[in-house]
């Protein structure tokens, strides 16, 4: 299992909201480049770099930062975006520029076709991000709650060809309060293609929670909060996910 760290973009910066609200934000570095590089040091095989900005705007805004952020890894590991990316123009831009995925959100529920296109454009490229609080997706930042199931979506994009899903339970992103585990095994025994967990990583325990489970589908964990303020040690936590894969 990947332990996959976050950086998340607002002006510049790589930063940390609690369940998404962009007033309640915590600066972590004013540069994206070295925080990336930092990462690599430590170990990391991926990166997952969220436009926070461009989610909420519904288009890329910290272009500048990505492409440091790019420029710092070189080809050393693959960089998974995501925020505002909502037609085919500027996922073409993001893979041009040097991301290896581009995560898609908001706009695979309000616009299927759009993703089922982008699939068919990008094959092996393209991730969806769904993010729910109780079994139901949320949208636009996560500001609007939407009826969708959030198996029945993830079926219908695995049928589109997506290469995997992030899932985010909303309600612990940023909180330090655990993994959704059940939820997130619940989706990952309905589908074939990985499942990446996201949302309220706390601790070490919450790694070896989730590698007792990585055989139902689940392929990677997202760290944000914890990394940055020590709760959890992200070269620590590497190392128990790949001594439990071999053990």
């Amino acid at each position: 299992m990947l332990i996959i760290p976050a950086i998340d973009l607002k002006g510049g910066q790589c930063v940390r909201l609690k369940q998404g609200l962009m007033d309640q934000v915590t600066v972590f570095s004013s540069s994206p480049g070295e925080q990336a590089r930092e990462w690599l040091a430590q170990g990391a095989r991926r990166l997952h770099v969220v436009d926070l900005d461009g989610a909420f705007a519904g288009k890329p805004k910290n272009e500048s930062a990505i492409k440091e952020i790019v420029q710092a890894v070189g080809d050393d590991i693959p960089i998974q975006l995501g925020g505002g990316i909502r037609d085919l123009d500027t996922i073409e831009r993001c893979l041009d520029d040097g991301v290896s995925y581009v995560i898609i959100g908001t706009a695979a529920v309000k616009n299927p076709g759009f993703l089922h296109d982008a699939c068919g454009a990008f094959p092996g490229h393209i991730i969806v991000g769904i993010d729910a609080r109780e079994g139901k997706v949320a949208v636009e930042g996560w500001s609007k709650m939407t009826g969708h199931d959030v198996i029945d979506l993830a079926k219908k994009y695995e049928d589109y060809g997506v290469e995997a899903i992030i899932y985010t339970d909303i309600g612990r992103d940023g909180m330090l309060s655990g993994i959704n585990i059940e939820a997130t095994v619940k989706l990952a025994q309905a589908l074939l293609i990985p499942v990446i967990a996201s949302g309220g990583l706390s601790n070490i325990d919450d790694i070896r929670r989730l590698c007792a489970v990585e055989q139902e589908g689940i392929s990677a964990a997202i760290a944000g909060r914890a990394i940055y303020d020590g709760s959890l040690d992200f070269a620590v936590a590497q190392a128990e996910a790949d001594r439990a894969a071999n053990a």
